[in-house]
């Protein structure tokens, strides 16, 4: 079985586990390249996350930073029994987004009230390409989507976690995240067909 369809399954290897435990052990007790080797192994997890979450390259560059700062400060607030390294880490840097979406909102100037807080990029109108279009109003509809849906659609459909996995990242039960994702879906057919996409 490979390495891809063991996290698919839920069981991270043995192996990753006990490597992520000794690494935060040797940082926590002042080993620089043992934090180093950490941001190695999960930065681009957690920038894929918050790139699919914010539709930002520059945001999602910022929160990814912001995770690992704060993990500097917090390295025991992780808790190797609850679950995997990789997941806390995208949890983490779920609820910096929801804190700066939140600060963001409240600072928006009256004449943007009424804009996306999300912003993607678009394709060029001379490309013609049906499929990038495709894409590109799929992206839209998943960032217009409530943070509540949108995470687990990241999470489950894009990222291809499991609803456990995903359950653990969001904070819900594993029950939540299969009626999130089934109303997302639905909310996303819906857009998606309004918008004219053939995917």
């Amino acid at each position: 079985m490979s390495a891809n369809a063991i996290r698919v399954a839920g069981r991270m290897p043995e192996a990753e586990r006990t490597r992520d435990r000794d690494l935060l052990k040797r940082f926590h007790a002042g080993d620089r390249d043992a934090f180093t080797e950490i941001y190695r192994v999960h930065h681009k997890p957690v920038f894929r996350f918050a790139s699919m979450m914010t539709g930002d390259g520059l945001k999602a560059a910022e929160t990814t930073q912001d995770v690992f700062v704060w993990l500097i400060h917090h390295p025991g607030d992780f808790d190797p029994q609850r679950g995997e390294l990789g997941a806390f880490l995208v949890g983490v840097a779920r609820k910096l987004l929801k804190r700066r979406y939140t600060e963001e909102k409240r600072w928006v100037a009256l004449e943007e009230s009424g804009a996306d807080p999300v912003t993607l990029p678009t394709v060029d109108d001379h490309t013609g390409d049906q499929r990038e279009e495709d894409a590109v109003r799929l992206r839209q509809a998943i960032a217009a989507l409530p943070e509540r849906y949108r995470a687990v659609v990241v999470l489950c459909d894009l990222q291809e976690k499991t609803y456990e996995q995903a359950a653990m990242v969001v904070e819900c039960a594993v029950g939540t995240v299969r009626s999130r994702l089934h109303r997302a879906r639905a909310l996303l057919a819906r857009k998606l067909v309004g918008s004219g996409c053939t995917a």
